[in-house]
């Protein structure tokens, strides 16, 4: 069988295509977006303009057999900048969750609304962590109970750390409708645009990621129609009777799956930092000099250039082979999606703050980049799973026990 690691014409055109952008618009506009703390609504209207913003280009790098389409995208575009790159990429995981649980009639009719057009986009939220439930799914607060007479569910709770928080015109909530079944007995909703009730508190003020909006959300007692139920109330009936006879699988196990599948494109984006921070850095060191020659020619610069490289070109790899898995229905024996979510979390936040100390005294001063991408690496060895979770679940993965 033949093999090969060279990308496809499709990927190598998305490949340049993505990068252009990210040089040309997302880079230029980094520090300013980044002081200012608000979303970049004149460069997520460019990313719309062009088509890069918006559930066609998103659902193109999906159906790429190789499942590596969408990680070449985040790569390159994290590259340009993380907070504005999560302010584009923040609306597909509202819309990954409708992929995941709605059903054709709602993806047709919610989905666009996530995004919106060139003229007007918008936003979309996933709504998921709490105060008290981040890795422990089973503590969800956030109730939805069922009202039969008006065939409305109504919402109750707060989310935490949520992106697009309050500012989306979709959020997507996922919430408790049977406590008793713990994870088991959970589901998502949509919210739609105006609806009364959920409200977004003030975008909280982060370390890094800044152009991207993150606020608690709050719901007092929201309404949404029944139709709002992602998946129908007929199979969430379905799940919770088999739940309440012991025959279903883990809510808990699912979610924990499905964020599996989603950590090489979390991985991708934490590859686009530790990129742009070794390659700024292996720049600035080729023209610096000291005692008379460029500092690269002192080993002590180099073999830690070196060794960036070797881990930017290995941690790859290993994202790749994760989204190959997840596109071909592999299963990660191994733990593989946290694996690559894992290194290379680590390795962002390891190249940026080497990059800084080869910059010396420059490097920790806002006249370079690499001062910024150090803030913005920091959170991905935290959310979508800290690098202690991950390791928790390669650890069961390869041990098969129940590793605490």
């Amino acid at each position: 069988m033949a093999f090969s690691l060279e990308l496809g014409e499709e990927q190598r055109d998305l490949r340049d295509w993505v990068h252009g952008f990210a040089a040309d618009v997302v880079r230029p506009a980094a520090a300013e977006w980044d002081e200012r703390e608000e979303t970049p609504w004149p460069v997520i209207q460019e990313a719309a303009k062009i088509g890069l913003y918006g559930f066609e280009s998103l659902a193109e790098m999906f159906g790429d057999p190789s499942g590596i389409s969408l990680q070449i995208a985040n790569e390159e575009l994290f590259w340009g900048d993380a907070g504005i790159g999560m302010a584009l990429f923040g609306t597909s995981l509202a819309v990954a969750g409708i992929f995941s649980s709605g059903t054709p009639d709602q993806l047709a009719e919610w989905v666009p609304q996530c995004y919106g057009d060139e003229d007007d986009p918008k936003v979309a939220a996933f709504c998921v962590s709490e105060p008290q439930a981040g890795s422990d799914v089973a503590a969800m607060r956030t109730r939805a109970r069922y009202d039969e007479a008006k065939d409305e569910w109504v919402l109750n709770g707060q989310k935490a750390w949520i992106t697009n928080g309050g500012i989306a015109n979709v959020h997507v909530v996922v919430a408790s409708v049977d406590p008793e079944l713990g994870s088991r007995g959970q589901a998502a909703f949509i919210v739609p645009p105006g609806t009364p009730g959920l409200e977004g508190a003030k975008k909280i003020k982060k370390l890094g990621l800044r152009a991207s909006h993150t606020a608690d959300v709050f719901l007092d007692d929201v309404r949404v129609p029944g139709h709002c139920l992602l998946g129908g109330k007929e199979k969430l009936d379905a799940r919770l009777a088999r739940a309440r006879e012991g025959t279903s699988r883990s809510r808990g196990q699912a979610a924990m799956s499905t964020f599996e599948v989603s950590r090489p494109t979390v991985g991708a984006q934490a590859l686009g930092i530790a990129r742009a921070a070794y390659e700024y850095a292996l720049e600035y060191a080729g023209d610096r000099e000291a005692f008379g020659r460029p500092i690269i020619e002192n080993q002590a610069i180099a073999f830690a250039l070196a060794d960036l490289r070797t881990e930017i070109e290995a941690c790859r790899l290993l994202i790749w082979q994760a989204s190959w898995m997840a596109r071909n229905d592999k299963v990660f024996d191994a733990g593989q999606g946290s694996m690559s979510k894992l290194r290379a979390g680590e390795l962002a936040v390891a190249a940026s703050e080497k990059a800084i100390q080869v910059l010396g005294g420059a490097g920790y001063s806002r006249e370079h980049p690499v001062e910024r991408m150090y803030r913005d690496a920091k959170i991905y060895t935290i959310f979508e799973g800290t690098s202690e979770i991950q390791r928790l679940v390669i650890a069961r993965a390869i041990s098969g026990r129940q590793i605490r």
